[in-house]
């Protein structure tokens, strides 16, 4: 107990940042029904952040359950319990979350919350496993959370597990909340769903080729996500994250991204944000502050 008291991290505010699919291209199937993809993942600065306390006698537990969720289903208290299991850690925590990110808007919240808790206590728990057995664990808690644990914007492919950095610009972006939550099966399972699409390279999407082919099915099934991208694109070019709910677009200015946040504002949930190539977990992991 006082070891860790004395490790640097305890009692500090932990950054789990949100996530974009800059694109999203499903280029086939494989034969146990999951999707074959390309897409970019993109780090913004939008954040969800997270306070570790030491705990007595091994538990892990939420500072503050969320009301009518199981605290054991909670994906921060699953990941801790899952890094505990995995090493052989007699060492508890308890989990304070303050929540920024939207639920199911597709920008990876729960998963980023699990990720930066798979990272982070693997920091102050002293159990230095490398940072492929922690994505190796983030992908038994969910799809997305590999990515968060690496900690990059990167070039995913297979299933989305299969990552490589690029290096993007760290431009602004606003991003709409719609008012509903997109089922994911749904979209993954409808007949008009594109599977086929050519495989491109990182120089194309570089080059604009940044097409989400989900988005004629999910606009036809939620009409308001097609609402706020009509709205999101008076202001600039509006695409759809992942499978939504949330559609965001990128702006070349701070200026020109706050007027279009102050624009929508009045009639839709937005977040104003800023692209980053590196996470601002790893930011402050490294520097000490974000």
């Amino acid at each position: 107990m006082e070891m860790q008291e004395q490790t640097a991290g305890w009692g500090e505010r932990w950054p789990a940042p949100a996530k974009l699919n800059l694109m999203l291209r499903i280029t086939g199937r494989r034969p146990d029904g999951y999707h074959l993809l390309q897409t970019v993942f993109q780090i913004i600065d939008l954040c969800d952040w997270i306070t570790f306390y030491p705990a007595e006698n091994g538990r892990v537990y939420l500072r503050n359950p969320i009301p009518g969720v199981p605290e054991h289903e909670d994906l921060t208290v699953r990941a801790a319990n899952l890094l505990k299991q995995y090493a052989g850690c007699s060492s508890g925590v308890c989990i304070d979350v303050e929540k920024n990110l939207p639920m199911g808007g597709g920008l990876g919240g729960g998963s980023s919350d699990a990720a930066t808790a798979l990272v982070v206590l693997n920091r102050l728990w002293n159990l230095h496993l490398p940072l492929e057995k922690l994505m190796e664990l983030g992908l038994q808690l969910g799809a997305d959370v590999p990515v968060f644990v690496y900690g990059y914007t990167a070039w995913g492919e297979g299933v989305g597990e299969e990552l490589k950095p690029i290096t993007i610009p760290e431009q602004w972006v606003v991003v709409i909340k719609p008012d509903c939550h997109v089922n994911t099966k749904q979209i993954f399972l409808a007949e008009e769903l594109t599977r086929d699409s050519k495989s491109i390279t990182m120089r194309d999407f570089i080059a604009g080729d940044c097409r989400n082919d989900c988005l004629p099915v999910v606009s036809k099934l939620y009409k308001s996500v097609s609402d706020a991208l009509d709205a999101l694109s008076q202001y600039a070019e509006a695409r759809l994250t992942g499978t939504g709910a949330c559609v965001f677009a990128q702006f070349n200015s701070e200026q020109s991204a706050r007027e279009a946040f102050s624009g929508l504002s009045q009639n839709w949930s937005v977040y104003l944000a800023r692209g980053l190539n590196v996470s601002p977990l790893y930011e402050k992991l490294e520097h000490g502050s974000v």
